[in-house]
């Protein structure tokens, strides 16, 4: 399956995926004044916006898939324009700063990383029930020479930086009483990486699915470790806090109807196989495979999940990984805001 990626890699894509070039940047206040005037003038109808562009990754989006926005936003006399696909969240997020995208899920990883290198433009909108994390690993061939993970120190590793795949093998780097600087990082995007792991241009992969149930599916291999324990927020959905703080109304009917689906999703991976099936262009057996290991209903952001996601980014300052502490809290909505944006469905 390949992989196009959107548009130009800009500045700011490289600040956030290169730690070992950053220097510190400064944080701007996390929402002005005239925002929040903005967003009481929208009160009455909840939003003013005529198009909301929503994006979507590589590895498949079920909201796109099954065409659950488009009925309720042209009711709203609202156009839906799907953005993508984008290899991985760090380039998601890229195109979210520079305004292209409205509405995008990810993993936790890529907001830490942006927010690191000074990004204020995006924020939390909603949280993702977690995984057991089997989807996702520190994956080798079955005949490789290295047969636990401490074995992978000095060895040639690829995955994408400012991912998931960065935080599932810093965390489980540390748990053998290693560091990211313990490896040789290859950073690639998730289907680079994983081609140059099937062309033994490296020792090591980490990466998920749906290209890990592929991988599983056409070569022996091993995996060291998944994210089980690690990978435990599930990801979020983010929102350009402009577009956020004008339209609270769509923001609230897109997280209701992605919930819906992910309620659906959840209970038919049979069905979920079938839908991806068109536009991934993998075989229904993987495909079941990825939507069995997956989780698809969202969770309300609560302060517990801020807390949660504030230990994964002090982690990763402690660990030298980005060049500064950050406070996740700058990145999410005034409560009130927060609420009117947020289904009742949501737990």
């Amino acid at each position: 399956m390949k992989i196009p990626f959107f548009g130009q890699r800009r500045t700011v894509l490289k600040r956030f995926v290169q730690y070992s070039l950053l220097g510190l940047f400064a944080l701007s206040t996390p929402l002005t004044g005239s925002l929040l005037q903005t967003s009481q003038a929208q009160t009455k109808s909840g939003f003013s916006a005529k198009v909301i562009n929503l994006a979507y990754q590589t590895s498949g989006d079920i909201v796109k898939v099954k065409k659950v926005v488009e009925p309720r936003f042209k009711a709203l006399g609202v156009k839906v324009n799907w953005v993508g696909p984008f290899p991985a969240g760090p380039q998601l997020i890229e195109a979210m700063n520079a305004g292209k995208v409205d509405i995008g899920t990810v993993g936790e990883t890529p907001p830490i990383f942006s927010q690191a290198a000074g990004i204020t433009e995006v924020i939390y909108i909603a949280g993702r029930v977690p995984s057991r994390g089997l989807g996702q690993g520190i994956i080798v061939r079955a005949n490789s020479p290295i047969k636990k993970l401490a074995d992978i120190k000095g060895k040639k590793v690829a995955f994408q930086r400012g991912s998931n795949a960065h935080y599932l093998l810093a965390k489980a780097l540390k748990e053998v009483g290693l560091k990211i600087s313990d490896v040789q990082v290859v950073g690639l995007t998730p289907s680079e990486a994983r081609d140059a792991f099937i062309q033994n241009k490296v020792e090591v992969w980490v990466g998920g699915d749906p290209f890990l149930a592929l991988v599983e599916k056409t070569i022996p291999i091993r995996n060291l470790r998944n994210a089980s324990g690690i990978n435990t927020l599930g990801g979020f959905y983010l929102g350009r806090r402009e577009f956020i703080t004008k339209n609270p109304e769509l923001v609230r009917v897109f997280l209701e109807e992605a919930d819906k689906v992910g309620e659906w999703a959840d209970k038919n991976p049979k069905e979920v196989a079938k839908a991806f099936a068109p536009e991934l262009k993998l075989d229904l057996s993987v495909l079941e495979t990825v939507a069995r290991r997956r989780t698809y209903r969202l969770r309300k952001l609560t302060s517990s999940i801020v807390a949660e996601q504030q230990r994964v980014a002090d982690f990763y300052f402690e660990e030298k990984v980005i060049p500064r502490k950050i406070n996740v809290k700058d990145a999410t909505l005034p409560p009130q805001l927060s609420e009117a944006i947020t289904p009742k469905r949501l737990k």
